[in-house]
Formats: C-alpha cells, sequence, structure tokens
C-alpha cells in the first residue's frame, strides 16, 4: 500500500509503559487479526524510522487501534511516542504478519507479545467463538499484566497469569516451563500461538516439542 497518514485520535496509557493509540482508520487499510503494520511518525527527522506495531483493534471497528510498549530510556520511535498527541499524524504504510487465527487452542505470550492476540481474541469474542482457548501471559510484575481486567471478563479461568520478579496471591511466579504447561494445558493436541522475547520464545517451543506438541500446530511471531 501506498504510505498513508492516519491522524492519532486518542492516546492513553494501558499500563504504566504501554500506549494504546487510536487512529483514523484510510478505507484501503484492511487487515487480519494478529497482524501489524510499518508504522512512522510524520514529523521532521521521524518520517523515514519505520517500526512494526501490530493491530489491537479488530477489523471491523471504525478505527485502527496500536498498543505499544515504550522505552524512555531509549532515544528511539517509542520514546518519541509519549509525545505524541491527539491530532498529531502517524505514517502507515505496509501490513504483514506471521500469527493468525487457525483454531481453538493456546495462547502464550511474553509481555507486549500479547499485542498479536488482542485482536484474535476480541474478534473472537465479539463472534461467540471464545470457546475453549487459553491465554498464558508471562511478565515481570502484576502492574505489567497489558489489558489485564479485558483478559479475565473474556477468559475467566482460562487467563493465567505467571510473574517472574513477583510472588503476588492469584499469580504463579518463575517462568513458563514443562512442569508449568502439564500443570494447566490439559490438551496439547490443539494449537500453540506463541509470541514473546526470543529466548522464551525458543524456551517454550522447546518444551512443546518435549510434550509432544506438533510443529506444525505451532503458529509464532517473534516480537
Amino acid at each position: 500500500m501506498e504510505p498513508t497518514n492516519i491522524k492519532i485520535l486518542s492516546i492513553e496509557n494501558a499500563t504504566h509503559d504501554v500506549r494504546r493509540i487510536r487512529t483514523v482508520k484510510p478505507p484501503d487499510v484492511n487487515f487480519t487479526p494478529g497482524q501489524a503494520a510499518d508504522i512512522s511518525i510524520n514529523k521532521e527527522g521521524w518520517k523515514e524510522e519505520v517500526r512494526p506495531f501490530t493491530f489491537t483493534c479488530v477489523p471491523e471497528d471504525d478505527f485502527l487501534e496500536f498498543t505499544i510498549k515504550t522505552y524512555p530510556s531509549h532515544e528511539g520511535v517509542t520514546n518519541k511516542l509519549l509525545s505524541l498527541k491527539a491530532g498529531d499524524e502517524l505514517i502507515i504504510s505496509g501490513v504483514f504478519g506471521a500469527i493468525h487465527y487457525e483454531g481453538e487452542g493456546v495462547f502464550i505470550a511474553g509481555g507486549a507479545g500479547v499485542t498479536p492476540f488482542i485482536s484474535i481474541l476480541r474478534e473472537l469474542k465479539r463472534k461467540n467463538e471464545t470457546g475453549n482457548n487459553m491465554l498464558i501471559f508471562a511478565n515481570k510484575t502484576s502492574g505489567d499484566i497489558i489489558n489485564k481486567n479485558e483478559f479475565t471478563e473474556m477468559l475467566g479461568k482460562n487467563f493465567i497469569n505467571i510473574l517472574s520478579q513477583e510472588k503476588t496471591d492469584g499469580y504463579y511466579h518463575g517462568h513458563i516451563d514443562e512442569e508449568f504447561l502439564k500443570k494447566n494445558v490439559k490438551d496439547f493436541s490443539g494449537y500453540f500461538y506463541v509470541c514473546g522475547p526470543p529466548p522464551m520464545m525458543d524456551a517454550v517451543e522447546k518444551q512443546l516439542a518435549d510434550l509432544g506438541v506438533n510443529e506444525n500446530k505451532i503458529i509464532k511471531e517473534k516480537f
């Protein structure tokens, strides 16, 4: 697609370091839940700094939404996002992505790697097709959990959180490992959707393989 300017409608905090940005939706922007877009900031010196950001809206919405982790210590695009406001513009120049919904299963996310799953799960909810899908979400602390209330309302007991740097009632503590997966996943024959930092993804993929999951049932996106 041709690069297109999209005006920011609103920016709000999703967590202490994650921003939820909504923009105008151009008529020629089409995506499948789970996909991302090439985005840059329409300001001098930033137009060529293109980064991938995942759509967290659903295709039927009349706006675009991106849920973006910011890194204030980095002098980069996500840091610059902290200074934007409604009325500023982004530039969208392409849509892509390997993760899409194939069927019921287990979503395993690390931190901001959950973003492709937001759109997928929202779309399933909209269609009343959430079924027995499960989300396992690994974070450092409870304050890092993106869309915690929404996922709880969507998935109930099928929303499972594990925290690596905080011990809190109601949350598992540590890292995802085989024992944790065996304790929480009843069926290893369905699909597994995995997105997070590469070291976590490599570890989870190996664990799933050791538990007998067919590699064709693992759908992944490096984040």
